[in-house]
């Protein structure tokens, strides 16, 4: 049913069709990532354990709780772009409710210049420019929203991007700090490896960890835009007068501004689920 939805849309919002298709399937991997990352994580904590030596056991396991949490943070990722994939959804709803309008503009462009040719002086040209006017305001308002979706979906989409990143190199400078931690000077026959003694300090690389998650904030400034300069039928305010806030335009018959909330509030920063001393559990 999907591909038909997709062999009867306009030529326009099919190729967004087409993207946003794409997109699912990239969120799925996300997803996949996430759980298979979670997956390593349980994996590389058992082997540890397994090995009967105290330092690469306590080592592995806060490893492996690193491990979860890059997971976890998959996941996030995964989410925050399911949220600039709905905005993809309206621009493509909205390319699909203009365009019979787009047809409409064109037809009467033809039929005015085809009566102007055959009858300059009909009456019927003023009524004709008069649905071409009509025609072209309902095309402005629809490339205004257009726009406005375009720029608010790649905001979600760079600022998730970003997230994810900084997140995911925040965890990974913890789990540098755990390993470093891990004697692996070369023993003789007759030598005995020496106890492990860091147990506090890997314990404090995971508080550290955690700490810095619950304390990130976004280091990029919002990506700025002037629809909030537009008056309530989506038109300059400074041409219309109207100061009044934007509210959602019909096109169609259809809603297609929806608004969302802004990247920052949208997304939130997902809590730890880090476990100390107690042994990797999987979430």
């Amino acid at each position: 049913m999907a591909s038909l939805r997709g062999m009867q849309q306009p030529e326009l919002s099919k190729k967004l069709f087409k993207i946003i298709k794409s997109e699912n399937h990239a969120i799925g991997a996300y997803e996949s990532a996430s759980r298979e990352r979670i997956s390593i994580a349980s994996q590389i904590s058992d082997w540890g354990e397994a090995t009967g030596d105290d330092s690469i056991s306590d080592i592995s396991d806060k490893v492996g709780v690193l491990l979860s949490e890059m997971g976890e943070q998959e996941d996030l990722f995964a989410q925050n772009l399911e949220d600039y994939r709905s905005v993809l959804k309206q621009i493509r709803n909205t390319e699909s409710s203009v365009q019979p309008s787009r047809d409409n503009k064109t037809k009467i462009t033809e039929e005015i210049q085809k009566l102007k040719y055959k009858e300059p002086q009909s009456t019927k040209l003023v009524q004709l420019e008069q649905e071409l006017v009509r025609a072209e305001a309902q095309n402005l308002v629809a490339e205004a929203q257009t726009r406005q979706k375009l720029k608010e979906a790649y905001d979600l989409h760079s600022a998730a991007v970003i997230e994810r990143g900084e997140k995911q190199v925040l965890l990974a400078r913890h789990m540098r700090r755990l390993v470093q931690l891990l004697d692996d000077t070369p023993l003789v026959p007759g030598d005995v490896r020496p106890a492990f003694e860091h147990s506090a300090q890997a314990r404090q690389v995971l508080n550290d960890a955690e700490e810095d998650l619950r304390e990130w904030q976004p280091s990029f400034d919002p990506i700025p835009s002037s629809a909030t300069e537009m008056g309530s039928n989506l038109m300059p305010a400074s041409v219309t007068g109207d100061n009044s806030t934007a509210e959602p335009s019909v096109v169609g018959g259809e809603d297609v501004q929806g608004q969302l909330e802004s990247p920052q509030e949208k997304r939130e920063i997902s809590g730890s689920t880090m476990v100390q001393g107690e042994g990797y559990q999987q979430q």
